[in-house]
């Protein structure tokens, strides 16, 4: 918890233009931006060049430029900081050609784990545009889903970030699982 109140005060500190607190909030959040890296990078495939350190340091370029935030605390930030590791990683999956349809179906699991599925990069871009979708009829399931799935954070955590219950993210995060798996299924059947 002090910890907590410590990234807080340090983000708000960066925000009104202190240089110094965003070299001590980075030496404060590196080790925790690394580990969910690597849970973001967990199922890319092997020889992928992009490691969890450089998706750490691009993560922290796109943050340095971003302006205007009213950081409201350490999930806010490790919320917005997934965010940009799934797009970054999206993107380059996309770049690459993932889109192809080949003729095995993608299997995509909504653990609290990471993506299971026998083409990664697929599985990532089905889940991305499954998950797209979804945001546009259910906006806030959706940012549950981002946040507890890609991000790693807690129920308490994710209730503080959208300001609603952890009751209320438990009842979201299974009807967003029941949603996606449903899609995701139905997305990727053999086409006839």
């Amino acid at each position: 918890m002090h910890d907590s109140a410590q990234v807080t005060n340090l983000l708000r500190a960066w925000s009104n233009g202190d240089q110094a607190a965003l070299e001590r909030l980075t030496e404060r959040v590196y080790s925790e931006l690394r580990r969910m890296a690597r849970r973001h990078l967990k199922n890319e495939r092997r020889g992928n060049s992009l490691q969890a350190t450089a998706l750490v340091h691009e993560v922290y370029l796109r943050l340095v430029d971003i302006g205007n935030v009213d950081w409201r605390g350490r999930a806010q930030f490790f919320a917005m900081a997934s965010q940009m590791m799934r797009r970054i990683l999206v993107d380059a999956a996309r770049a690459k050609g993932a889109r192809k349809r080949g003729s095995r179906a993608i299997h995509v699991t909504l653990e609290a784990t990471a993506v299971v599925t026998a083409e990664p990069d697929r599985g990532l871009v089905a889940l991305d545009d499954a998950l797209t979708a979804f945001s546009e009829i259910a906006a806030r399931q959706a940012q549950v889903v981002e946040l507890r799935y890609f991000g790693g954070l807690t129920e308490a955590e994710i209730a503080s970030v959208l300001a609603i219950s952890a009751r209320t993210v438990r009842r979201d995060w299974e009807f967003a699982r029941l949603w996606l798996a449903r899609e995701l299924a139905h997305s990727s059947a053999p086409r006839a």
